[in-house]
C-alpha cells in the first residue's frame, strides 16, 4: 500500500465539531457519497466507534467490509481494514485536523488494494473521487449545522 491519495480542504468549524460528523457513521450515506450504509459494531472507552461495517459504492469499486478506528481526540483519526470483502484486500487512511482561528485544515489520506487487477491508473482516479467526494461532503455537512 505504498500509493496513497491525499487531498485537503478548509472547514469553517472547529476540530471538535468535524471529527463529531466524522464519528456519526450511520449519517454518512447522507453526505459521504458512495456510502451506502455504515453500521457500528463496537465502540470504545472514549464512546467513539472502534470498528464500523461499510456497504460502499464508488462505480469501479463496489464492496462491504469493515474497518477499525484509532482516535487522537479532535486531531486525527485512523483507519485500517479489519475484515477485506469480496474485491478490497486492503484499506487505510486518515483525517488530520489543524485548527486555525474559526477554521480547519481537513487532509484526507487515502489507499486502497484490491483484490482484482486494476490498472494503477483507474485505481488512483476511484481514490481520488473517494477522496473529493468525502471532503465536500464533509466539509458541506459541517457547515451546514
Amino acid at each position: 500500500m505504498a500509493d496513497r491519495t491525499t487531498s485537503s480542504i478548509t472547514i469553517g468549524a472547529a476540530p471538535a465539531a468535524i471529527t463529531a460528523v466524522i464519528a456519526d457513521f450511520a449519517a454518512y450515506p447522507e453526505w459521504a457519497g458512495q456510502v451506502r450504509s455504515a453500521e457500528v459494531l463496537s465502540v470504545g472507552e472514549d464512546g467513539r466507534p472502534d470498528t464500523v461495517r461499510f456497504a460502499l459504492d464508488a462505480g469501479v469499486i463496489t464492496d462491504e467490509y469493515t474497518l477499525g478506528y484509532r482516535w487522537h481526540g479532535d486531531q486525527a483519526v485512523d483507519w485500517e481494514m479489519v475484515e477485506s470483502g469480496k474485491m478490497l484486500s486492503g484499506l487505510t487512511g486518515s483525517y488530520r485536523l489543524v485548527g486555525a482561528g474559526e477554521a480547519t485544515e481537513v487532509t484526507y489520506e487515502l489507499a486502497v488494494d484490491l483484490k482484482v487487477p486494476m490498472i494503477g491508473m483507474v485505481k488512483r482516479k476511484a481514490e481520488k473521487v473517494i477522496v473529493d467526494t468525502a471532503l465536500k461532503g464533509l466539509k458541506k455537512r459541517v457547515e451546514g449545522r
